[in-house]
């Protein structure tokens, strides 16, 4: 169980900063080793590599999904396990490869864990960001469509700007996109292209990719092989 500690996180100032982690799920196999990376605040970062690298697991570990060794990750230069979850977690929005949605309405998927109320105009504006509104416009029940178990009546891509759509909602200053584009024909991978580029604006943003038009406009990229940092620039 992740226990937060006492400080409460109120926004990224300067950096998210890891030095020399090392982090295994089993103490005898270390799937991160002595990595040490900077994300600069407001900057895409790409994390590449191939399958099995570790890239995921830094995510989660920046998400707090897992405890990190003391001492090896930061925020503003502070232990990211010094702050409480409840002060961390509002800040940041994960898009993942495989999104969950329930077998409700888009209306709910979108909006599901927001604490405010969101206008309609909200939820217009951001769906026309993620790429989605002409899509949802041109269903019957529009916003109040439902979608099925695990969204089984959308296509992949429709997923993938739901899920997009959902972070913006929520309107975190970070950003952690994982493999957002995979396994998606061309013309839908340049509409995924164009929501991410809606939600990375004025986002410290983490993307994990395999391929490159996905990181093409990152401001930093780093090359991880084997749970080791082989190069960055």
């Amino acid at each position: 169980i992740i226990a937060g500690g006492v400080r409460d996180f109120e926004g990224l100032k300067k950096s998210i900063e890891c030095k020399h982690l090392t982090f295994g799920y089993h103490d005898s196999k270390p799937v991160l080793s002595d990595i040490s990376v900077k994300f600069e605040k407001g900057k895409m970062t790409a994390l590449v590599g191939p399958t099995g690298s570790g890239k995921t697991t830094l995510a989660h570990l920046l998400l707090r999904f897992y405890d990190c060794p003391a001492g090896t990750i930061f925020l503003d230069g502070k232990d990211i396990r010094d702050f409480t979850l409840q002060s961390l977690t509002p800040h940041i929005a994960y898009v993942s490869q495989d999104a969950f949605f329930f077998n409700d309405t888009i209306r709910m998927n979108m909006t599901y864990g927001l604490t405010k109320p969101v206008s309609e105009e909200n939820l217009a504006d951001v769906a026309r960001k993620a790429r989605l509104y002409d899509f949802i416009m041109a269903l019957p029940q529009k916003f109040e469509t439902r979608i099925g178990e695990r969204g089984v009546q959308l296509s992949g891509g429709e997923k993938q700007r739901l899920s997009i759509a959902r972070a913006l909602l929520r309107d975190c200053e970070i950003l952690i996109l994982d493999e957002a584009t995979s396994a998606l024909d061309s013309k839908t991978e340049s509409l995924i292209h164009e929501a991410i580029g809606e939600a990375v604006n004025g986002r410290t943003t983490i993307v994990i990719a395999h391929r490159f038009s996905t990181i093409r406009h990152a401001d930093r990229i780093i090359v991880l092989e084997h749970g080791r940092l082989v190069e960055e620039g």
